[in-house]
Formats: C-alpha cells, structure tokens, sequence
C-alpha cells in the first residue's frame, strides 16, 4: 500500500498557521503600540529597568539557531542525515539557551516584585503597569512558542533517525524550519520595542 503524500497541502497548511500566528501577535503589536502612545514616558522609563545585554545576547542566539534551523533543511536536501540531525540538536542547545537567559531575566524581576500585581509594580505609575503587563504576556508567549517549537524539531529529529524524513520527503522539516523563523522573526521585533525605547 503507497503512503499518501500531500507536500502542497502541507506547505499551504503551514502557511495558512503562520498567517494566524502573524494575525495573533499582529493585534498585540497593535496593543502595544496603542498603550505606547498613550504612556511614551512611563515605557521609556520602565525599558531601562530591562537588561539590553540579555535581550541582546537572546537576540544573537536566535538568529543563530534559525541559521542552524535552515542548515538542517539544507543537509537533508543534500542527502546528509546526520547534518541534518546535528543542526537539529544545535537548533534545540541555542533554544536552551534563550529559555535559560529568558529565566533569569524574568526570575530577577519577579523576585524584585516587579511583575503583574508584584508588589512593587502596583505601587508604579499605569504607564510602568502596563509595560510590564504587556511585556510578560508578549515575550511569555513567544517563549511558549519557543518551547512548541523545541517539541516539533524533536518530532522531526526522531522522524529523520527511522527514515520517515528523507531527502525525498523532507516537507516535515521544511515546515519546522519554517515556524522557527517565525519565532525568530517576531523576537526580533519584541526586542527593539521592549528594550531599545528612545
């Protein structure tokens, strides 16, 4: 019995999901720049208070790992397996890393009292409130997205290892390759908004 493949209609249906996570962060940039306009001080005063230099160095790691992500599909296409594994497991270690760095970012907040309904943060200005507010809904999404994405290069690595990811059929990839730049794509427009307000 021949296994039915469908490589147009998975891509289209790739596309069709990446459109909706577009519109869903779309309306929170919306959101985000509606509260700035109305508190551009409070936001300007509460981005000093994040550190540059681990949204900085998670930016880094995430343009990293999307290269790594694009190898694989490229090692596969070539006939290599076991590149395309090994930029897998390097695409997952730098996803690690933004967790870990994103951890400790968050966790010196929270402890500081400085998160929704901290004790710190209600006694602040609404302005400083509601930057807060957004920005753990926003980047706690996207870490969300983050980890969704560690599980479907896991999915896709095991899927290589037996043979069923395949130079011939490589869609399974392509698509994880794919939701991974998206990832990337939209931390590279939370990180100038939340960190880099002038």
């Amino acid at each position: 019995m021949t296994e039915h493949r469908d490589y147009q209609g998975a891509k289209m249906g790739m596309w069709i999901f990446l459109f909706t996570e577009i519109l869903l962060f779309g309306g929170l940039f919306v959101l985000y720049s509606v509260t700035l306009g109305r508190y551009p001080t409070e936001f300007h005063e509460a981005s000093k208070l994040l550190d540059v230099t681990m949204g900085t160095t998670n930016t880094v790691v995430l343009i990293t790992s999307s290269l790594f992500a694009a190898l694989s599909v490229v090692g596969l296409q070539r006939g290599s397996r076991k590149a395309a594994k090994v930029f897998i497991l390097l695409t997952l270690v730098l996803a690690c890393c933004f967790l870990v760095i994103k951890y400790f970012e968050w966790s010196h907040k929270i402890h500081a009292g400085i998160y929704p309904g901290g004790e710190a943060l209600t006694q602040w200005e609404p302005g400083k409130q509601a930057f807060f507010g957004l920005y753990y809904i926003m980047t706690g999404l996207h870490g969300l997205h983050v980890i969704i994405g560690m599980g479907v290069f896991l999915w896709v690595w095991t899927r290589i290892a037996v043979g069923t990811c395949t130079p011939e059929h490589f869609v399974a990839l392509e698509n994880a390759g794919l939701y991974w730049h998206l990832v990337d794509l939209i931390w590279i427009y939370l990180f100038p908004l939340y960190y880099l307000i002038t």
